[in-house]
């Protein structure tokens, strides 16, 4: 038997990963060997450039895709076919814009380490002076590109072993990131201990899935599995209860219901940035893995899994829906939203439609990736302009805080309500345009009354949304609260989100350019 492995073609077919690997460890080598003055300009200029390369090459690839596997015993363990690089793309994407938000994520501005009476919050004066010098806590890059490696590999993976390590390369590196906080450190890291304790609960659900899959099917190769499906000589309970187990890990990893309950805690105690970068890359990966999972594994299990995800996607979209309405904090009601968007997007998940199953025009797979590349680039830049508003060097966060800033700043409000009325789906916005296509790919798979139940939940949604801007708007200033100067990073971040949303929001037919482009073919 041949059991050679084909390193060149390996290196070849996932080039982008290797990129972002490489990466990686270079900026970890860097975080040992540079002096502390030397890390923080290296780091952010390795990480741009690392990332940049890697959307260049998944270009590259996606237009001239080329073959190429881990084929060990014949065996498959990554599938690099046109969905995965689009997937890489917008990793890539949004990783750039994550970098430059973490490269603001130094919080000491100023006076800002200081009470008006002096007294240091939440340490020293030499913490204070390190913060402004940039000397600390560079290791977030290194943190982040790691885990977008996982990222990368978890949504390309055709072996359901290859998907656990990979998942575990992504999440190792968020729950690092998520007690980093330099203000309200006890809720950052109680926000990264409830985080690690849940994901790792999540991990063994899906692990245990995994092995009752595999007593089932006798491989862990997708393919393989989707061939096993009704030949085994086990009875099907084994696989249906594989499946709901590894349901439990894929959907906390989306922040679907009942699944959800880390995702405000955890938005609202991690700092800013490492929000804004868990709220889009990781439901990129996420789901990503969910449709590989299902579509190619599981495809013949359909009519198990999609009730399952219709129930999930109403209970999720009715959770963000409604709770969110009663939201204070900014941040807090953009993980709620951040929940209601994840049910949108198992709209179009369980839908199904594929051109493999013979249907033709908008599939789940298009869908899903538009909406995905549509609440990015509005929830990124968001997320960044909340760290603009702050009084005395801290952000705020409380809504009553935000109240008159239309007033003092009708610049920041005005952008900050482009965004708010994308999120709610409002026309000539990207939002109504992914919006449109996860219905669209559910009408499309003959799932037409939960997309409608979708609409009518996005109009309860649309309440908190407006609420904010009412706030901005409408409300008497108060003192305080201020719009801060920013640096050139997060304007681009904000610029950049800006003209995507409006553009995305008139304009969205190049990206669905591959929308017959089934998630199973294999390049």
């Amino acid at each position: 038997m041949n059991t050679s492995i084909n390193y060149a073609g390996l290196l070849t077919a996932i080039l982008p990963v290797v990129i972002v690997f490489t990466g990686a460890s270079l900026s970890l080598l860097a975080e040992a060997v540079l002096p502390r003055r030397s890390r923080w300009g290296t780091q952010l200029g390795l990480s741009i450039v690392v990332l940049a390369l890697a959307f260049a090459s998944s270009v590259v690839m996606y237009a001239a895709p080329s073959s190429g596997m881990l084929a060990g015993d014949q065996t498959l363990m990554v599938m690099v076919d046109r969905p995965a690089l689009g997937l890489w793309m917008l990793l890539a994407l949004f990783g750039v814009l994550s970098v430059l938000l973490f490269a603001e994520r130094e919080v000491y501005r100023g006076v800002s380490a200081f009470t008006p009476s002096g007294a240091a919050i939440p340490g020293s004066l030499d913490e204070k002076a390190a913060g402004e010098a940039r000397h600390e806590h560079s290791e977030v890059f290194t943190l982040l590109l790691f885990s977008l490696t996982g990222m990368m590999l978890f949504l390309a993976a055709d072996n359901l072993m290859m998907m656990f390590v990979a998942l575990e390369i992504m999440s190792l590196p968020l729950y690092l990131l998520s007690g980093l906080a330099r203000r309200r450190r006890l809720l950052s890291q109680e926000a990264a201990m409830k985080y690690f304790l849940l994901g790792a609960l999540s991990s063994a659900f899906f692990l245990f899935g995994i092995a009752l899959v595999f007593a089932y099917a006798g491989s862990f190769q997708l393919a393989v599995i989707d061939v096993m499906v009704g030949q085994s000589s086990l009875s099907e309970g084994v696989l249906i209860a594989g499946l709901l187990m590894m349901l439990v890990g894929l959907l906390f990893k989306v922040g679907i219901a009942p699944f959800q309950s880390w995702v405000p805690d955890v938005y609202t105690g991690a700092p800013t940035p490492v929000t804004a970068f868990m709220a889009v890359c990781t439901k990129i990966a996420a789901v990503g893995g969910l449709m590989r999972v299902l579509y190619v594994g599981l495809g013949a299990e359909r009519w198990d899994w999609q009730p399952v995800l219709a129930v999930a996607a109403i209970l999720t979209m009715l959770i963000g829906a409604v709770i969110g309405l009663a939201q204070t904090d900014i941040k807090r009601l953009l993980a709620y939203s951040s929940i209601t968007h994840a049910g949108y997007l198992l709209v179009a998940v369980a839908g199904a439609a594929q051109a493999a199953n013979g249907m033709s025009g908008l599939t789940s797979v298009s869908a899903t990736s538009f909406y995905l590349l549509t609440y990015g680039v509005a929830t990124i830049p968001a997320f960044a302009m909340v760290t603009m508003v702050r009084d005395n060097g801290a952000e705020v966060t409380q809504l009553s805080g935000w109240a008159g800033i239309g007033r003092k700043n009708p610049v920041f409000a005005t952008v900050m309500a482009v965004f708010m009325l994308s999120f709610a789906g409002i026309p000539l916005t990207a939002g109504f345009m992914g919006k449109w296509a996860a219905f669209a790919a559910a009408f499309q798979g003959g799932w037409g009354w939960l997309a409608l139940v979708g609409v009518l939940l996005s109009l309860v949604a649309a309440v908190y949304y407006l609420r904010v801007i009412a706030i901005m708007f409408f409300r008497e200033p108060v003192e305080g609260p201020e719009v801060t100067d920013t640096s050139a990073a997060t304007l681009v971040v904000v610029v950049l989100g800006l003209v995507a949303t409006v553009v995305l929001g008139i304009i969205p037919g190049p990206r669905w350019a591959s929308s017959t482009v089934p998630v199973s073919s294999c390049v």
